[in-house]
């Protein structure tokens, strides 16, 4: 086991056992919701993605879909865990100072405590995918897709390294899931029209 595993299951132990009593300082206390959340929580995470997606499918202005694809990130980003979401931003930290094993490894931990964490599988495959191990990551791509078969973000990752690899046709197959579920991203339709030209190109 390497250090830094040891030391992020030590920290998680310590997390485990911590708790806050009635005369503790404020700044350690989850602060009063605004009634913005209150009005959030009165539907599941499941039935707000299920309304952004909504919105996302029918919006044809690219500045109003790219917010609508944001507040769709953030309700991934929102494993339910506090110990998820802290070890998480510490997986950003080591890759932000260009600490990519460290940050596999807590990735590695966020995976086994939270197996259906979508964003888990999503930071550890685009990790992968910094770090060159393009099969590693395709493989935490389909583990994504098989929990939220809407996820652009993995669909895009998937179709580039569909491209990159030569496999035009499963390429565009991927870009054109993603059309369906996010319409208005020009990159998106870039990639496909490029492609489509390209194929029938080859065809000639």
């Amino acid at each position: 086991m390497s250090a830094m595993r040891i030391f992020v299951t030590t920290i998680l132990a310590c997390l485990a056992t911590l708790t806050v009593s009635p005369g503790a300082d404020n700044s350690l206390r989850a602060a009063e919701p605004s009634p913005q959340a209150e009005t959030a929580n009165l539907t599941t995470p499941k039935q707000r993605l299920d309304s952004l997606f909504a919105d996302l499918k029918k919006e044809r202005d690219e500045s109003r879909a790219r917010q609508v694809a944001e507040r769709i990130r953030l309700e991934w980003q929102e494993s339910g865990s506090a110990t998820v979401n802290l070890l998480m931003q510490w997986a950003d930290k080591a890759i932000t100072d260009d600490k990519q094993p460290v940050a596999l490894d807590i990735l590695d931990q966020v995976i086994v405590l939270a197996p259906n964490y979508v964003e888990g599988w999503n930071r550890r495959a685009t990790l992968h995918y910094q770090m060159g191990n393009y099969r590693k990551s395709m493989s935490d791509i389909n583990r994504v897709l098989a929990i939220e078969p809407r996820h652009f973000g993995a669909l895009a990752g998937m179709a580039t390294m569909l491209a990159a690899a030569g496999k035009d046709e499963l390429a565009m197959r991927a870009w054109q899931q993603f059309l369906d579920i996010y319409p208005s991203d020009r990159k998106a339709q870039e990639q496909l029209g490029e492609l489509a030209e390209k194929l029938a190109g080859s065809r000639t």
